[in-house]
């Protein structure tokens, strides 16, 4: 293995190991392979059977299917950071002409621009990409069957215009942009477009016999931003890193994070399952931890990425089978599992550098209303809101270098918070995106909209 094993601790690494070899034997995967990533560098590599006679390592490759989607949408929010476009433009506006032109490239990227799931004629997937070489071919006659913005709908054409995007604003091709773009700056030197040996065949495993059938690999041609790609658990444990931590030679933590945020209008169904779709990447909630990152398959193959992100921990799994493995919920699995037995060390708390008076001022108790809140300054310069009880809004608050804050989460996200002082600059209230916060609840003489009883608090006699 090229992964240092005893960072973690011998119990962990067999229950990583067991949860491996369960997933394997029970789906009847000829090969299966995971690495688990924490801190950013892998530090776990397990797999079970073979590839070539020997057991594959975090160098093999295998088809990773619509994991490819993820590194198409790092593509498109690069061109968004540069100015180039805007996720709000419609497609039309910068690739014209292809009849599905009225979604936005936002709405691509999250599933909801109405589009069909597949392409039409022949298994796109088990078909050679040369029957397909306009975007037309992909589309049909018939590309939307919703409403543009309406609903998540996944389509893996969406992702096919998303590619030609790249290509008509860098006018170059997909594969070559990925590679100079993505590839080659995070050092995924064994991702690629063809398979490059070492790599694992695909197999069709028999439903009712211990029998095995290989399954074709096809170049998808204008299909590839959507599932094209070759890759190892090595290169794939550095993509998560990436997709945590974001990297200023590719994506900005923040562009990052933009991905990892919920983007789609949910289904019920998929609200039940406590999943979402964000910017090319998938989120759901499993065992009370926020998971994202992307599932693929193709024939001959299962993959799946997925980051814990709070934990820091993230896994990756790759299997050379049509079906068997439920690898969402191995990799899921392979994340508690480290996650619960070796916690995340918090950072070490430390004090302010310098502590401003007229800040300090603002900090403590305030009520909207009857509603108790707490507001707090913190080492990292930002200012926390909270309920003082229970469950309620909450947010942090970035200074705007104006005396003014602006809200980062929940409901009060991109809210304006600013502190209104009377005329012997003492503190009246805070406004916070027009509520009125008070030092006391209902405070007298406080300019709480509707006016405050003179009679102040009574009883009922």
């Amino acid at each position: 293995m090229t992964t240092p094993q005893e960072e973690l601790l011998p119990g962990t690494r067999r229950a990583l190991l067991h949860r491996v070899a369960v997933a394997q034997a029970e789906g009847r995967a000829p090969s299966l392979v995971a690495t688990v990533v924490r801190d950013g560098r892998a530090v776990w590599t397990g797999a079970r059977t073979s590839v070539d006679g020997h057991a594959p390592d975090d160098d093999v490759q295998y088809r990773i299917g619509s994991i490819t989607k993820t590194f198409t949408a790092v593509l498109v929010l690069r061109l968004r950071d540069e100015g180039l476009l805007d996720l709000a433009d419609p497609l039309e506006k910068h690739l014209p002409g292809t009849g599905a032109g009225e979604a936005t490239i936002a709405e691509l990227l999250a599933h909801s621009g109405g589009l069909a799931a597949e392409s039409p004629g022949p298994w796109w997937e088990r078909t050679p990409g040369s029957v397909r070489p306009e975007l037309a071919d992909v589309l049909g006659e018939r590309p939307f069957l919703h409403p543009v913005g309406r609903r998540h709908h996944y389509s893996n054409p969406g992702f096919t215009l998303l590619g030609a995007l790249v290509e008509e604003v860098r006018g170059a091709p997909w594969e070559d942009v990925l590679r100079a773009e993505v590839l080659q700056p995070l050092g995924l030197l064994r991702t690629s477009g063809r398979p490059e040996a070492p790599h694992a065949g695909g197999w069709a495993v028999h439903p009712w016999a211990d029998a095995l059938l290989p399954e074709p690999s096809e170049d998808l041609g204008r299909m590839a931003p959507a599932g094209q790609l070759w890759s190892t658990t090595g290169d794939l444990a550095r993509f998560a890193a990436f997709l945590t931590r974001g990297d200023e030679r590719v994506l900005s933590a923040a562009s990052v994070a933009e991905m990892r945020t919920p983007a789609t209008p949910m289904e019920v169904a998929d609200v039940a399952d406590g999943v979402a779709y964000g910017l090319g990447m998938q989120i759901q909630y499993r065992d009370g931890r926020l998971l994202a990152g992307h599932s693929g398959s193709l024939p001959g193959f299962l993959a799946n990425l997925t980051l814990g992100v709070e934990d820091d921990v993230a896994a990756v799994v790759l299997a050379n089978c049509t079906s068997g493995p439920q690898l969402s919920a191995v990799a899921a699995d392979l994340v508690r599992i480290v996650a619960e037995a070796e916690p995340r060390i918090p950072e070490p708390w430390r004090p302010l550098r310098e502590v401003d008076p007229a800040l300090l001022e603002l900090a403590g108790q305030w009520y909207w209303g009857t509603y108790g809140y707490g507001l707090r300054l913190t080492a990292d310069g930002l200012l926390s809101l909270e309920p003082l009880s229970g469950k309620g809004r909450r947010s942090r608050f970035r200074a705007n270098g104006d005396g003014t804050w602006t809200g980062l989460e929940g409901y009060y996200a991109g809210e304006l918070l600013r502190a209104v002082r009377r005329p012997d600059g003492a503190v009246s209230h805070l406004d916070l995106g027009s509520f009125v916060f008070t030092r006391q609840p209902y405070e007298e003489g406080a300019p709480v909209p509707g006016g405050v009883d003179p009679e102040g608090w009574r009883g009922i006699g």
